[in-house]
């Protein structure tokens, strides 16, 4: 190969390089899960101090996040929320869970195959001690219990409340338009989320769950349950914050006394620069920051 050839091919790669790095289309999707440990995660268990991981609550096995039972003999009242160190506000979050084996003796009958993730949620050192849950929007993960319809992606609002279709609904929890899915297999799950805009739940592919405008407010778990009823250590700072929107939080997976494991925990981030001659531009974002914007000297 002559020595203007090999110049035009190393010029053709180099510019193919570039064009490839500063593709404003390209998709730059981030992992949560280094499928290896729990690093970048903080552990919050209602009666424990943060990530103090009672009994092993969380582990990290095959690749897995799992949540597990095995040192339990019986449940109380240990919810649990393992939180990424991280807040976003406009994003994209894909995952896969499954939910295996059988429920450890204590858990309600209502947390038979039921946990979620919960997504613009208060941090895991804001919580009070014997917080049962985080303030945030909870998309809720039932498994089938081979007994009829039982949808999955709901919406349940801790200290939440959104509209549906243009109304405010005052229901804790709300369901889906999802298939039922039985037995251990795996789901995929991803949620859209706007800032205080709009959100949207989507099931294997299927947007099943869309709400808009969420606040704080409603009381805790409804009008007659009240934050100090959610063992708040500051429950009087919350009822100041009624109707404030919520326009951004941390993500956590949920353990609710069901066996549970996460895989392929993935997020887009929509909020970024904005300004199409900056080299970090990316056509995707919905929230303009362009304080980040980076531009080529």
């Amino acid at each position: 190969m002559s020595k203007f050839c090999k110049f035009i091919s190393l010029f053709l790669l180099l510019s193919y390089t570039t064009f490839a790095q500063n593709n404003p289309e390209k998709e730059e999707w981030q992992s949560l899960f280094n499928g290896k440990d729990l690093k970048n995660w903080d552990i919050k268990i209602a009666g424990h101090k943060v990530n103090d991981n009672y009994k092993n609550t969380f582990i990290v096995e095959d690749g897995m996040i799992r949540v597990n039972y095995k040192e339990y003999k019986t449940f109380t009242t240990e919810y649990g929320h393992m939180y990424y160190y991280k807040p976003f506000s406009h994003y994209r979050l894909r995952l896969k869970y499954r939910f295996t084996g059988n429920q450890v003796p204590g858990g309600a009958s209502w947390n038979v195959r039921n946990s979620g993730i919960m997504l613009h949620s208060q941090s895991a050192a804001s919580l009070g001690l014997d917080q049962d849950f985080p303030v945030s929007l909870e998309m809720q993960y039932l498994g089938g219990l081979n007994a009829g319809e039982r949808t999955t992606g709901n919406l349940c609002t801790p200290g939440t409340i959104v509209e549906v279709n243009g109304k405010i609904d005052q229901a804790h929890c709300i369901n889906s338009t999802s298939k039922t899915y039985d037995g251990d297999q795996w789901v995929s799950a991803e949620a859209i989320v706007l800032g205080d805009s709009i959100v949207h739940h989507i099931i294997n592919g299927d947007v099943v769950f869309t709400f808009t405008k969420p606040k704080i407010g409603g009381g805790y778990v409804g009008k007659d349950h009240d934050f100090k009823a959610g063992h708040f250590s500051n429950a009087e700072e919350w009822i100041k914050k009624d109707g404030t929107p919520l326009t951004s939080g941390y993500i956590a997976l949920q353990a609710e006394s069901h066996p549970i494991d996460f895989k392929d925990i993935e997020i887009l981030n929509l909020q970024g620069c904005m300004d199409p001659k900056a080299s970090n531009y990316k056509s995707y974002y919905q929230s303009a920051d362009n304080k980040s914007c980076k531009y080529k000297k």
